[in-house]
């Protein structure tokens, strides 16, 4: 017996689940109803039960990128740092953990603005967000306005740069280069027990690679 069958109706969360994981791997014009229903082994009248249509369901979709990528970002940016580099490495945590910045949702719904006003301006919305954010955290840090906006707009587009361009390093890579980033982007060095503890949370055994 089928969960349709069985009058099992799913959640509001499984209905974002499956629109999330097509919006990934098809883009928002496979997002549709009945090929959702028939994924999930639901009835299309399931679907009513939590959303009024399909657009209240991309709406839901877009607000969970709203709380995940930029909620996320913005706190990270608030989290205890006793100087710019911690701070700086608090930042880099979202770009090293899928649970706190999402890459390929972040790519996803940048290419679904290209083909939508409306969501064109809810991701310029967010960049300004997340840049405001950042440059915050400098000023927070003792930076002049001017500087910490440039600070600011260097790491939020040089990450923006990575996901756009899909970009993909090895973890050892990517850890080897850490240090330079945060000297480049901070114009200090962080100290080795912010750099032990920036790489203990990752799970990261520090190994001797070129950058």
């Amino acid at each position: 017996m089928t969960k349709a069958e069985t009058g099992w109706r799913g959640s509001p969360d499984i209905w974002i689940d499956i629109a999330y994981d097509t919006l990934i791997s098809r883009g928002v014009e496979a997002v549709r109803i009945q090929p959702l229903a028939k994924q999930l082994h639901l009835s299309r009248t399931s679907f009513y039960w939590f959303f009024k249509d399909r657009d209240a369901l991309l709406e839901a979709l877009i607000q969970r990128w709203r709380e995940k990528n930029t909620g996320n970002l913005i706190q990270q940016t608030h989290e205890y740092a006793e100087t710019i580099t911690e701070g700086v490495l608090n930042l880099f945590d979202c770009w090293l953990d899928k649970h706190l910045f999402d890459d390929a949702f972040e790519f996803a719904m940048r290419n679904w603005a290209l083909q939508c006003d409306q969501v064109k301006q809810d991701i310029e919305e967010a960049d300004q967000r997340r840049l405001a954010a950042i440059r915050q955290m400098f000023e927070r840090h003792g930076f002049s306005q001017c500087e910490a906006d440039i600070r600011a707009r260097t790491i939020y587009l040089t990450q923006i740069g990575y996901v756009s361009m899909r970009t993909h390093e090895s973890l050892e890579v990517r850890m080897a280069r850490i240090p330079e980033y945060i000297k480049v982007f901070t114009g200090s060095s962080a100290s080795d027990s912010q750099l032990n503890r920036f790489y203990h949370r990752h799970n990261y055994l520090q190994k001797t690679v070129s950058c």
